[in-house]
């Protein structure tokens, strides 16, 4: 495979945000290096579809046949479920965790690093009901509260550190370490702790009416991606992009386009990444930079969530620079395209990379 080349993003992307809805000031002298020929990426997506998909599609969250649009994945979704807030699961990643458990069902799956280089996902999911084992669920860090709010979500965490505990009243939760811990997660005796601290659909329903809270979306929730319609596919005007490497010191996990399902299936620790349905396998892929560091002499991350930067978009085997913002301190994230438009992504399941902006080098792009 190709390798392309992606170090200099943070300065290539300086130097295209003109055209941007935001500008940022760290776009430095540097950014005046970069040649007119190094700066004229493609980057606009192209749409295919035709006028009547674009007459017959139903368009917001209109019902058809008993199902509605999904807010996660733009697919159409049974209309319970669709309505229906999902949970936001606090996942481990450690050796000792593996497989987690209800993974596969996320249609959003949020990946970070947490303290020692570890990484933890929060796996936002609508599809539940059956499952009688979800995670195995460990604790709270500040940033992944907005995450979790910025899907209007009810945000599932056993524990959490000291730094984060403040911004959980920012967020509805199900806490293991409150009073509610004993009817909302269970151990199990196949595992270790800190490691078998699990949930199920039935534990979550109680919970969730035993805290009072809201079992349908916002009235003001307007969603949080912008989706492909009918039967198009976005495929963006940029390199191809076969196999994606975020660049993650512990876990080293990357993505390879499986051409003839049209999704990238995931791997980590030198082999496939198994959930207990099977290989995780996604439509999308966002790597979202960040600016970050650390709580005073901590290993604890404080990781900005509200300042926007750079990034890229994966799908159809092929990549998108891109930048983001987020829409006020609780809104949900826009991604946007270098001419400023809002990407539109493809229907399916989407895995988002947040990575420090000081390690775009780490990250690798293998064309086929």
């Amino acid at each position: 495979m190709k390798k392309i080349w992606i170090g200099c993003l943070g300065i290539l992307l300086a130097a295209c945000l003109g055209g941007c809805s935001k500008t940022y000031e760290q776009a430095d002298a540097a950014a005046e290096t970069v040649t007119e020929a190094e700066s004229e990426v493609p980057t606009t997506a192209f749409i295919l579809e035709t006028e009547a998909q674009k007459e017959t599609e139903p368009l917001e969250r209109i019902e058809v046949d008993g199902k509605i649009r999904s807010y996660l994945t733009g697919e159409m979704t049974d209309v319970a479920q669709a309505n229906r807030r999902p949970v936001a699961v606090m996942m481990e990643n450690d050796k000792a965790a593996l497989p987690q458990y209800g993974i596969n069902r996320a249609g959003v799956v949020y990946e970070a690093p947490v303290e020692g280089e570890m990484n933890r996902f929060m796996a936002l999911i609508e599809d539940y009901d059956d499952l009688e084992r979800i995670g195995s669920v460990r604790s709270c860090r500040t940033y992944y509260t907005y995450f979790a709010r910025e899907f209007d979500a009810v945000y599932v965490h056993y524990g959490q550190s000291n730094f984060a505990k403040p911004y959980l009243q920012n967020v509805d939760n199900i806490n293991g370490l409150d009073a509610i811990g004993t009817t909302a997660f269970y151990r199990s005796s196949d595992k270790k702790a800190p490691h078998n601290a699990y949930t199920s659909a039935d534990r979550l329903f109680q919970s969730i009416e035993k805290l009072g809270y809201r079992t349908g979306y916002d009235e003001a929730y307007e969603g949080h991606f912008q989706f492909a319609r009918g039967d198009e596919q976005i495929v963006p005007d940029g390199e191809p992009a076969y196999k994606v490497v975020p660049g993650y010191p512990i876990n080293n996990p990357w993505f390879e386009y499986q051409e003839e399902e049209g999704v990238y299936h995931r791997f980590q620790y030198g082999d496939r990444h198994y959930g207990d349905e099977g290989q995780i396998a996604v439509k999308n892929i966002i790597f979202q930079y960040v600016e970050w560091g650390y709580y005073a002499t901590t290993p604890y991350l404080n990781i900005n969530v509200h300042t926007g930067h750079e990034g890229y978009y994966f799908t159809n085997g092929r990549c998108q620079q891109i930048t983001w913002e987020k829409d006020g301190e609780f809104g949900p994230t826009r991604y946007y395209d270098l001419d400023g438009n809002e990407i539109t992504l493809n229907k399916g399941k989407t895995w988002i990379c947040i990575i420090g902006a000081d390690r775009y080098s780490k990250a690798e792009i293998y064309g086929n």
